[in-house]
């Protein structure tokens, strides 16, 4: 009896890298495939949410990125080392198709099925790509896109397949928007899983500045450091500003689709989140991002006039305050920000890229 197809996943150990790696993992195990990840020792720690029937290959990988000269002298030997491991593996068991999100543990992957002529993909989650995945960018027969537009070499087509979000999003997508008004208003402020500072520097001042008859029907939702409690919670109290504060919301797709407006960093899972639910927002791309990725993250959502985004340096709290006052007392222009956003999104990027794979399949056989 046959094995059913193999389709081997390649990722680095961040969730970045590994959220729509594992979404694509459960898509393609439904449909009867046999699922192996291929990542490192950090990337096995982020692979707990994998389901049991996917198969762990740890391989041998580094970046140039990280440790002493020694360190990085070592780094091409590590490199061919977990190349011939993921040759010799694909020789034993061949995957009918080889997917890459990105990471330097993706290198050995998809370095030995191009050697042996797997059919290989690479999914990019930011509007930039990736240092590996430029790389191989030129080597793959399909490349899929979670941001759109993404930079892409010369000569190079991608397809916008977007960025799986979690079934929780999903459940909530295309929520109906009920626009800011002289009633009670939900703002949710997010600055990655952990907070950002430069929200908790800005955000509670320009809100404290809005007219009283507008920050009487606020309910601000704000995600702060646990270093930056104490004065978050101060300033809006001192604002007059009914405030939840907290390190994680556990619910953010409740919060999310509930607000009238969101403030948020431009990392591609929350802009994939924004855009599904459709909701407005004011983006804070983070400004230390590689080859700057959130600021051009943020041109998916500003590009159709569904956010405004201010780079760190002229994120104030004077401007903030003007912008939400634009936004907050026009309902009209804010409904259209939010069906622009919802226009945006991808609900189905997770059959997307399993079609992709797919096809990939059929070709592989014909």
């Amino acid at each position: 009896m046959a094995k059913p197809p193999l389709l081997l996943i390649a990722a680095g150990g961040t969730g970045g890298h590994m959220f729509p790696a594992q979404a694509l993992a459960e898509a393609v195990l439904a449909r009867g495939w046999r699922v192996v990840l291929s990542t490192d020792g950090r990337g096995a720690r982020y692979a707990g949410g994998f389901p049991r029937a996917v198969r762990i290959e740890e391989v041998t990988a580094a970046t140039f990125a990280r440790g002493g000269t020694l360190a990085r002298l070592i780094v091409p030997l590590r490199l061919i080392a977990g190349v011939l491991g993921a040759t010799w593996r694909m020789i034993s068991d061949r995957p009918r198709v080889v997917v890459g999100f990105g990471g330097y543990p993706s290198i050995p992957a998809l370095a030995a099925a191009w050697l042996l002529r797997v059919p290989r993909m690479i999914h990019e989650q930011n509007g930039v790509l990736g240092v590996v995945n430029q790389v191989f960018a030129r080597r793959v027969n399909r490349l899929a896109c979670g941001t759109w537009p993404t930079q892409m070499p010369n000569g190079l087509r991608a397809e916008f397949a977007g960025n799986p979000v979690r079934a929780a999003i999903l459940e909530r997508a295309g929520a109906g928007y009920i626009p800011p008004g002289d009633y009670p208003m939900d703002l949710l402020v997010i600055g990655g899983s952990q907070g950002a500072r430069i929200m908790s520097d800005v955000v509670p001042e320009a809100i404290a500045a809005l007219p009283d008859e507008i920050k009487r029907n606020l309910t601000v939702s704000h995600q702060a450091r646990d270093e930056d409690m104490a004065r978050v919670i101060a300033a809006y109290e001192e604002g007059g500003v009914a405030a939840e504060i907290a390190p994680f919301f556990a619910d953010i797709p409740r919060r999310l689709s509930e607000c009238q407006l969101v403030i948020s960093r431009a990392g591609a899972s929350s802009i994939a989140d924004i855009a599904v639910i459709g909701r407005p927002s004011v983006l804070v791309p983070y400004a230390a991002a590689t080859a700057n990725h959130q600021a051009a993250n943020a041109k998916m959502l500003s590009a159709v006039d569904a956010a405004v985004v201010f780079p760190e340096s002229q994120f104030k709290p004077a401007a903030l305050t003007e912008t939400l006052l634009s936004i907050l007392t026009n309902p009209h222009a804010a409904s259209e920000m939010a069906r622009a956003a919802l226009k945006a999104g991808r609900p189905d990027a997770t059959e997307r890229l399993v079609m992709l794979v797919e096809s990939l399949a059929r070709k592989d056989k014909t």
